[in-house]
């Protein structure tokens, strides 16, 4: 902070515009504290505060002083801050009373800023005047009271992050196939021409190609066995159990006839006898077009005694034939369950395929595909297959755009974002569109609005989020900032931190980040160094730096970070 006083500015005045000589006691000792010196940007704003103390009888009692503090840069260019009005005890008009006692006031304003405010100076320029008809003015400008602006929140880098579509690719699944063998009303033995039923058919010509082809592995065999309700409870539960028996034989003599080793294990056949499948009967009665189903099974439903209910069923399949001839006989069988492993291809068949049988993969592949390489021109070209052959998915397109906007191509990557939220509005292409927004928008307040509006559209996504803490360092809400870029390490972070008074943490951040060996990186450390009055840190990054990247010899030349060091012989020597 800056100390400075005002003192005989009447009495010079008086020198240089020969005014009348009283008017020396129009004004006397002003003391001022400029809040920030350097001025600093937050938020594209400069905002400027003093603290200045009207002494006893400083300000005449009939006069009037108009204070307005300049910035004046560095090729001359004046932008005033607001005017402030302050008025002794007996003078007429709407500005701030200062009693005969003096007074302290605060003084605050803030500007746009101006690229040319980075260098120049801060004075106050004051207009006294006494009596109605002003017969006596005033007019004087200080020495400097403040010098340039910081921009250290310029610094940040737009690395906003894009989010590529995941995949939902699984090489392996679990997979079933059933067959049923049905009995002849209370037998368990299975009838020869049984075997020859279609799905049986198909089960023992899948079996057989299971026990070969390495995409498959049989894992296990279930039977489950059933018998009609018609019967007695007990005799049903043990014809059941023998149907599972003769079942599991059946498929125990195919595993060995296959030669399939581990299907001859004891445990890879299991049996669950269900007994009486009550539940079966009422889904069959459903699926026929019997008038009086409804009322058959109403009936069933009142009867509560299991017993009574096996002689309704006897009884009624002597009045309606349909319930003996279409639906009893579906209920005495075997339900045979395979569980097997299908195997998908390698991830060297995969990247095989993608050139020279692309067609025959599905979405999940060629997505999945496309992580198996880190060459970006080589998943560009495998994401290009998925947006060819799956137009309805946006996937393809939004990965397409992802690869681009890696490679640095704003305009190619926004068309493909686009396009994918044109397939399925989505969030994933909702905050990419707004990362390319925000890239391209730079320091564009509007622009970096719309970006903010599509990132909220987005969600929460850990991305997202941290593109909302780019735009909210822009916004100088470097505590939401921070806090919606939590869990990513960076630099802006680190610039984020310092700009907001946590030099410590920010160098801790610095030394984490993947680019700590970067200029940016020397850079921010030596700014550290200047704001904790450590020169050693100043001086050895700011040669770091400059050695990576000699922009930052004239950066540093001009930034009032290092206000401190220009006339240091060892800083001039680096920035000359």
């Amino acid at each position: 902070m800056k100390r400075s006083t005002l003192k005989n500015i009447a009495l010079t005045s008086i020198v240089s515009t020969g005014l009348l000589l009283g008017s020396c006691d129009l004004i006397k000792d002003l003391n001022y504290k400029v809040k920030e010196n350097p001025l600093e940007m937050h938020g594209d704003e400069v905002d400027l505060q003093i603290n200045a103390t009207f002494v006893e009888k400083g300000l005449n009692a009939k006069a009037i002083v108009e204070v307005t503090p300049t910035f004046i840069c560095k090729d001359g260019t004046e932008i005033p801050f607001e005017m402030a009005v302050y008025q002794g005890a007996k003078a007429a008009g709407n500005g701030t009373v200062i009693p005969k006692e003096g007074k302290t006031v605060v003084y605050n304003s803030t500007l746009p800023y101006n690229p040319c405010m980075q260098e120049g100076e801060l004075v106050v320029k004051l207009v006294v005047k006494k009596g109605k008809k002003e017969t006596v003015k005033e007019e004087i400008t200080t020495e400097k009271i403040a010098d340039g602006t910081i921009i250290t929140p310029y610094l940040m880098e737009f690395d906003d992050k894009v989010i590529m579509a995941n995949d939902k690719f699984v090489r392996t699944t679990e997979e079933s196939i059933n067959a049923v063998i049905n009995y002849k009303k209370g037998k368990f033995n299975i009838n020869g021409a049984e075997l020859k039923d279609q799905d049986i058919k198909d089960f023992e010509i899948f079996a057989t190609d299971a026990a070969i082809n390495i995409r498959r592995e049989m894992k296990s065999v279930n039977v489950m066995s059933y018998a009609s309700p018609e019967g007695e409870i007990d005799k049903n539960a043990n014809l059941a159990g023998d149907r599972a028996a003769s079942a599991s034989t059946y498929v125990s003599k195919l595993m060995k006839k296959l030669n399939f080793a581990p299907g001859m294990e004891e445990g890879f056949v299991s049996k669950t006898p269900k007994g009486e499948d009550w539940d079966g009967f009422s889904a069959e009665i459903q699926k026929t077009t019997h008038e009086d189903k409804d009322l058959i099974l109403r009936v069933l439903e009142m009867t509560q005694d299991p017993n009574k209910r096996e002689q309704d069923i006897r009884n009624m399949a002597k009045t309606y034939k349909f319930l003996e001839k279409d639906v009893l006989p579906q209920l005495r069988r075997s339900v045979i369950t395979l569980t097997y492993d299908q195997i998908g291809w390698s991830d060297e068949e995969l990247t095989a395929l993608t050139t020279t049988n692309p067609d025959t993969l599905t979405v999940e592949e060629v997505l999945f595909a496309a992580t198996l390489t880190e060459d970006l021109n080589e998943k560009l070209r495998i994401y290009k297959i998925a947006e060819k052959n799956f137009v309805d998915d946006y996937r393809g397109a939004n990965n397409v755009g992802y690869v681009l906007y890696l490679q640095s191509d704003l305009d190619g990557a926004g068309v493909q974002f686009e396009k994918a939220n044109g397939i399925e509005a989505n969030s994933i292409s909702t905050n990419n569109i707004g990362a390319v927004t925000h890239v391209k928008a730079g320091n564009d307040k509007a622009g970096r609005e719309k970006a903010l509006e599509l990132f909220t559209e987005a969600g929460t996504a850990n991305e997202t989020k941290y593109n909302m803490g780019l735009v909210k360092i822009q916004s100088a809400d470097y505590a939401e900032a921070l806090a919606n870029m939590d869990g990513y390490i960076s630099l802006n972070i680190a610039i984020a931190k310092i700009v907001s008074g946590d030099a410590a943490g920010a160098l801790e951040v610095i030394d984490a980040a993947d680019n700590n060996d970067s200029g940016l990186a020397y850079y921010l450390k030596a700014i550290i160094g200047a704001r904790t009055n450590n020169s050693d840190l100043v001086f050895s990054n700011l040669k770091t730096a400059i050695e990576k990247d000699a922009d930052f010899k004239t950066k540093a030349s001009k930034d009032r970070e290092f206000v401190k060091y220009f006339l240091n012989a060892d800083f001039k020597a680096m920035v000359d």
